[in-house]
């Protein structure tokens, strides 16, 4: 059995479908105030639902008993609840439930990451606690380190608002990342339990190609026919906010701008040759949403 911790978040549940989707048995953590669509959905795939909170050490113990093999892709970030934060959640939260999957003997634990490049901030301060905690744990692991999901960060609550053709770019525009599917590191998170090759180790999770947000701009102009309005939110403008803010989920948004103006290119050369699966492009994820 395979247990998904954060599983009515974006990248959880598609993990969910994706082991559903190939007969595997799934216990996935969840909250009764979650989502009904997405609670729904959970059930409906077959998945044996779980009900806890990464603040609550005893659901989490009940909930790894049986248990083989542990995802969580869970964070305060996109959503949270009443309780939660980068310190309850993405710490403490998450140190609590390698503690609860180690006593109860799970064999191997999944978790995500961000580069280090990102910056100082309390979501990678956090993440890198938790890292800590899984890799001394004695359980057997796979870190992803993701990148810039282009589901999020191309998308109108961020600003780039291919509806209306209008994009905000943070920074000048010109350095490159690495946009990556969430799609994409879901699959990869279900083939790292069957190849043990994946053990012990440390992947970045990037997309196909480094491109700048200017290219990404060109990219989504080609795919609509349309040319979109660019607004700049200066470098030194986004250090300001990062300085000044007290609030640790603002200071972390304000460092992942930051990141974003500096460019997160990656070497995936090794995590391809592990998981050898076709990531999808800027172009392709273009074309979809700019027919929808």
């Amino acid at each position: 059995m395979i247990f998904v911790v954060g599983s009515t978040g974006l990248l959880g549940s598609e993990i969910c479908r994706r082991l559903r989707a190939r007969g595997k048995t799934v216990r996935a953590l969840a909250r009764r105030t979650a989502d009904r669509g997405r609670l729904k959905t959970l059930e409906a795939s077959g998945c044996q639902m779980a009900w806890g909170d990464l603040k609550d050490a005893a659901s989490l113990a009940k909930a790894c008993m049986g248990v083989e093999a542990v995802i969580s892709t869970a964070s305060s970030t996109l959503s949270r609840q009443e309780g939660d934060s980068i310190e309850s959640v993405d710490r403490l939260g998450q140190i609590a439930l390698v503690q609860a999957a180690k006593a109860a003997g799970v064999q191997h634990f999944t978790f995500f990451g961000l580069m280090k490049e990102y910056g100082d901030s309390p979501l990678i301060n956090a993440k890198l606690a938790f890292e800590e905690a899984v890799v001394n744990s004695g359980m057997s692991w796979t870190n992803f380190v993701g990148n810039f999901f282009m589901e999020v960060w191309l998308s109108p609550p961020l600003g780039f608002d291919y509806v209306n053709h209008k994009a905000v770019i943070y920074g000048d525009g010109r350095n490159p990342s690495s946009w990556v599917s969430y799609r994409d590191i879901a699959e990869m998170a279900v083939r790292a339990h069957e190849t043990d090759k994946a053990c012990n180790r440390r992947f970045m999770a990037g997309g196909p190609e480094a491109l700048s947000p200017l290219d990404v701009v060109k990219i989504f102009e080609q795919a609509s026919g349309r040319t979109f309005h660019v607004e700049h939110i200066a470098t030194d403008v986004l250090q300001k906010q990062f300085e000044s803010a007290v609030d640790p989920l603002a200071k972390t948004f304000a460092g992942l701008q930051l990141a974003y103006a500096r460019g997160a290119k990656m070497n995936i050369g090794e995590t391809l040759e592990v998981f050898p699966i076709q990531l999808t492009s800027v172009e392709d994820y273009a074309r979809t949403v700019t027919r929808a």
